[in-house]
């Protein structure tokens, strides 16, 4: 279980979480170009574990918790170190408590549902919101630095935040109306 690949893969994300942290306190652009890097792998792995999985035949109940734990992780401390180290300021972290916030609400729904032996599946646009999340996040850790790399990063960072926190709200809606339906059926 611990030992194939997509495992590995799933692992690597919860591991980096404590290194991103330490990074950031670091501080230096090295850090946090660094941290960069290691969340871009990160997000990288979450494609490539579902991936392997699925081509090698190596589906896991272990894989199925775990996976959704370590992108949520992943996806929230990032969001809290932006926020803490002030990349991301303002109005701007409205986007980020609605992500965390749908993320904590989805969270609760499978749990709640759970010991009836309800799944609520990952959708194709859930997939996505989690690359969208992940792919603007990489611009909000750079920071500062961003812009010596990329032309606007920062503001690529922030509106791409915005546009992830919108797919949340929409996959969000999703869950909770499957989930509302279940509940009230169970209630019956």
């Amino acid at each position: 279980m611990l030992t194939n690949l997509p495992n590995i893969l799933t692992i690597f994300r919860v591991v980096v979480v404590p290194l991103l942290v330490v990074l950031f306190y670091i501080g230096s652009e090295a850090a946090i170009w660094t941290a960069v890097v290691i969340f871009a792998l990160a997000g990288a792995s979450d494609y490539l574990d579902g991936y392997f999985a699925r081509t090698m035949k190596q589906t896991s109940d272990f894989g199925r918790f775990l996976d959704p734990i370590a992108d949520k992780l992943i996806v929230i401390i990032s969001l809290m170190l932006v926020i803490g180290f002030g990349h991301l300021q303002g109005y701007w972290v409205l986007a980020a408590l609605v992500i965390v916030a749908r993320e904590i609400m989805v969270s609760g729904l499978r749990e709640f549902l759970g010991p009836y032996k309800i799944t609520v599946h990952v959708t194709k646009l859930a997939k996505w919101k989690t690359t969208i999340q992940m792919l603007f996040l990489g611009f909000l850790i750079a920071g500062p630095y961003g812009p010596k790399l990329v032309p606007y990063a920062e503001e690529i960072g922030r509106y791409g935040l915005v546009l992830a926190a919108v797919v949340t709200v929409i996959t969000g809606w999703d869950y909770m109306k499957t989930g509302y339906k279940t509940v009230k059926e169970l209630d019956s």
